[in-house]
């Protein structure tokens, strides 16, 4: 039996947890922009302190994984979780900034249904950190965020065709692409997660 002489650092699982979980507070002020028109500077400000708290996290997992601890699982599987972590964040961060400061007063519905997917993969990720600890019961959390990311796919596809059908002046056209492109990335930053949970799954097996 081989003696493991660095005390493996379980403080990795609360940590990606945190991050999770602030990506859930992210969706819901994204869908609380694009729902009911609200303070959009306030939640704006909020929506930046919710990303600064997300890159604090981040830092900190980097920071540990840069020392001599041994991690729970491989070092370089611990930076792609978190860097895809943060992704999900910078990308709703950057569409809440968009629609504050292209002034875009109309949004189509298709964004609407856009930040429905991603509520409910922030949700499903966030109760998914918590179970890499024992790595039981992750298998539907990474099926059904791959069909979020497919339904996703499906509503930019629309929202793109529904943007160039002639109802929106040239530069509105420029602006909502940009927003739609951003939520696209954190369906696609969502995947990127759950893909490497399914890579730690498959090699801790």
């Amino acid at each position: 039996m081989r003696l493991r002489l660095t005390p493996r650092d379980d403080s990795y699982y609360e940590m990606f947890a945190d991050s999770a979980n602030n990506l859930v507070i992210g969706a819901r002020l994204l869908a609380e922009l694009i729902g009911d028109g609200g303070d959009r500077d306030a939640i704006g400000e909020k929506m930046r302190a919710c990303e600064h708290a997300g890159d604090e996290r981040t830092h900190a997992i980097m920071r540990r994984l840069n020392g001599r601890s041994a991690t729970p699982f491989d070092r370089e599987d611990i930076y792609k979780l978190a860097s895809s972590l943060d992704d999900v964040m910078d990308a709703m961060d950057a569409a809440v900034d968009l629609i504050g400061l292209y002034r875009l007063e109309r949004l189509p519905k298709g964004i609407i249904d856009q930040v429905e997917v991603l509520e409910r993969a922030a949700e499903l990720t966030a109760e998914a950190m918590p179970r890499l600890r024992t790595m039981k019961d992750l298998a539907r959390y990474w099926i059904e965020i791959n069909q979020l990311e497919n339904q996703a796919d499906q509503i930019y596809r629309r929202l793109l065709a529904h943007l160039f059908d002639g109802g929106y002046d040239a530069l509105t056209v420029m602006k909502l692409k940009d927003v739609v492109e951003e939520l696209e990335a954190a369906a696609d930053a969502f995947e990127h997660v759950a893909n490497t949970v399914e890579t730690i799954a498959v090699k801790k097996s």
